[in-house]
């Protein structure tokens, strides 16, 4: 049986050694190498030649997204899954323009840890779980195959105050303020978030405010959208 070579590159030891026990027990999969903090990456790869790599996100003295493009430039063919806790969807959507083919949770069980591996190995790109379905994956999936994310967010049919409403949560208005310069009821205002998290399948006002900040048509919009009354 082929045995498919990963570099493990996290820099809590307990951690990693923890992760490098997981994969040695899979009969497919073999540590080429286990790293953490001031190795050269790339003298690395050199020397070990994987077919997967399994980055921490949140490296404490080197910048995870750099790597990312620094392996990719090097060895294109390499595939990237990236680990963390929670990661942003800000991130996600950074690491998945650079090149990384998957991301996995760091508290997720072994069975779900070896099976997005073997997706990756497959192909396919895996998306955090609690991203999986939402109108941010199809976002980067549209960034994946070249399109602007605005495409997606513009298909969302939006009322004009429901727009306003996006704007001002993105310049970070709380909803009493934004009843005050939108003229209407607290209540009102609220049910406007409800909707439009309804629309965009997402849970809160950082993900409406992300939304509005890597959308270009909310950028443009946000000099031509009157705060009158529609």
């Amino acid at each position: 049986m082929k045995k498919h070579t990963i570099l493990v590159i996290e820099d809590n030891r307990l951690l990693r050694d923890g992760i490098s026990a997981i994969l040695k027990k899979q009969p497919d999969m073999t540590v080429a190498a286990a790293v953490g903090n001031g190795e050269n990456i790339l003298a690395v790869l050199d020397k070990c030649s994987p077919e997967i790599v399994l980055l921490d996100l949140g490296l404490r003295s080197q910048n995870s997204l750099e790597i990312v493009k620094a392996i990719k430039k090097h060895s294109p063919e390499i595939k990237i899954i990236v680990m963390d806790l929670i990661p942003l969807q800000s991130d996600v959507l950074e690491f998945v323009q650079a090149g990384v083919s998957g991301f996995t949770l760091k508290d997720i069980d072994i069975t779900e840890f070896i099976k997005t591996i073997h997706s990756v190995l497959k192909g396919e790109r895996v998306l955090p779980p609690n991203l999986t379905g939402s109108l941010f994956s199809q976002i980067v999936e549209h960034s994946i195959n070249g399109s602007r994310p605005a495409v997606i967010v513009e298909s969302v049919r939006m009322t004009k105050r429901e727009r306003q409403v996006i704007l001002l949560i993105a310049d970070g208005f709380t909803n009493k303020e934004i009843a005050q310069k939108l003229h209407l009821s607290t209540y009102t205002v609220k049910s406007h978030v409800h909707n439009i998290l309804e629309k965009l399948s997402i849970h809160t006002r950082v993900q409406i405010a992300n939304y509005a900040h890597i959308s270009q048509s909310y950028k443009i919009a946000s000099d031509d959208v009157s705060l009158i009354s529609e």
